[in-house]
């Protein structure tokens, strides 16, 4: 296996421990030994688990990023994109009831640290606010984009915590459903106008 196939898998395998058991609990040898490196190898790679901590974060922002470009790519109507952003709460059901969100969790662990990376985390979820501000944006919504772009974040980290906490993944539907009402509520005219004019 090449070097950078091989920082790509202890990225990947650091990625699902931070998540699963948090960045705290999971040790410089949890992750070698889930990679089938030994610590010199690993080495090699990472010097500090801050290094891999970095490296996690860059790829979870890369993938973000990825994925948002494909809704833009795939959804014309900004109203539909805003609901692909829902909808990740029950594409990852399982996941959320059993570990919870995994950029919340993060932002939520590095901040309770006081780590360096705190605001490096939190730039998740301002690229997820930065990009439902311009879809409500393009709903006609431009003076309170940001105000609901921030309450449709915080629905959705209060329905994975609480996801979480019970384990009620029809809690988790019912909660969905709500924020599609309200979201139908507060863009009717905006929602009206895009459904008859697509793009």
């Amino acid at each position: 296996m090449s070097a950078s196939n091989t920082r790509r898998q202890i990225v990947d395998v650091a990625d699902r421990l931070f998540y699963e058991h948090g960045f705290e609990a999971s040790s410089f040898a949890d992750i070698a030994r889930d990679v089938g490196l030994s610590r010199g190898n690993f080495y090699y790679h990472f010097k500090t688990k801050d290094e891999i901590l970095a490296a996690v974060i860059a790829q979870r922002i890369s993938n973000t990023r990825a994925m948002l470009e494909t809704w833009e790519q795939d959804t014309e109507s900004p109203s539909d994109r805003i609901l692909s952003f829902v909808h990740i709460l029950i594409a990852n059901r399982t996941k959320i009831m059993a570990y919870g969100c995994p950029v919340g969790t993060l932002c939520n662990e590095l901040a309770k640290l006081d780590h360096v990376a705190k605001d490096e985390a939190a730039g998740l979820l301002t690229l997820f606010r930065n990009w439902l501000a311009g879809q409500f944006a393009a709903l006609g919504r431009d003076a309170d984009a940001d105000a609901l772009a921030l309450h449709l974040l915080m629905r959705s980290q209060g329905v994975a915590t609480l996801a979480t906490a019970f384990r009620d993944e029809q809690f988790i539907r019912r909660e969905v459903a709500d924020i599609e009402a309200w979201l139908r509520t507060e863009c009717s005219a905006a929602l009206a106008a895009d459904s008859r004019h697509p793009a």
